[in-house]
């Protein structure tokens, strides 16, 4: 618990509850990703709103804690040897699966199966639709030339249909139960719509996709975590 008081950040965002697990982080699909995971084990924890609008990732402090000033961030005071700081969304599914062993199975067929997905999201639908809602969005207006957006969507587009084949027999993604793999990848199909991306990407001839996005998103834990830490916090 030192530790985590003499940390910089404290600094830009004081915790009032420093015995329990500190997130820093802001309500992007790889925000989500990691709040979701928390509600969905119970662990005590205190959110931080670090406003990527504000630039607050860019601040020393928070520099301090994840020189690739990216949200999110965790501290647990209560980590396996002391406090322990961590960052990439990957990394931080694996910890609190491992931490509370929920989640993410300890059978070693099923961990893999659940890790390989995880690895999916993270170095393919995140950054290709991350990529896809920069160019059919945010550079709609910037770009006349329309290679990167073409490149995006049909990349993105064909990521959801292998997601959408996968699903054709299967609730959830891997290990037959609700894993940190689903907890990574909902949150980037939820986003499409807020991209305004879902008639370019095709979603309407992807059931599957749909169905699963839906009932991952009705989950009490995926509601609340959509709002954690709040925006204006």
């Amino acid at each position: 618990m030192s530790d985590l008081l003499d940390h910089p950040i404290t600094k830009l965002r004081p915790p009032q509850h420093p015995d329990r697990l500190q997130l820093y982080s802001f309500p992007t699909p790889n925000g989500i990703k990691v709040s979701a995971m928390l509600e969905e084990t119970g662990l005590p924890y205190e959110a931080h709103t670090i406003s990527i609008m504000r630039d607050d990732q860019m601040t020393p402090e928070f520099l301090a804690l994840n020189p690739n000033n990216k949200i999110p961030v965790i501290i647990d005071p209560d980590g396996p040897n002391g406090t322990l700081a961590l960052f990439e969304t990957g990394a931080i599914l694996i910890y609190l699966g491992e931490k509370t062993g929920q989640f993410y199975p300890t059978a070693p067929e099923k961990r893999f199966e659940v890790t390989q997905w995880l690895m999916w999201q993270m170095g393919g639908l995140g950054p290709m639709l991350g990529q896809f809602g920069h160019f059919y969005k945010f550079a709609a207006d910037k770009v006349s030339d329309p290679y990167a957006k073409t490149r995006y969507t049909d990349e993105g587009k064909r990521l959801l249909k292998v997601l959408d084949g996968h699903l054709q027999d299967r609730e959830f993604v891997a290990a037959g139960e609700y894993t940190i793999a689903d907890i990574a990848i909902w949150p980037w199909i939820n986003v499409i719509a807020f991209y305004g991306g879902e008639e370019a990407l095709g979603l309407a001839d992807l059931p599957n996709v749909v169905r699963y996005r839906d009932a991952c998103l009705a989950r009490p834990a995926s509601q609340a975590a959509r709002n954690i830490p709040p925006r204006d916090g």
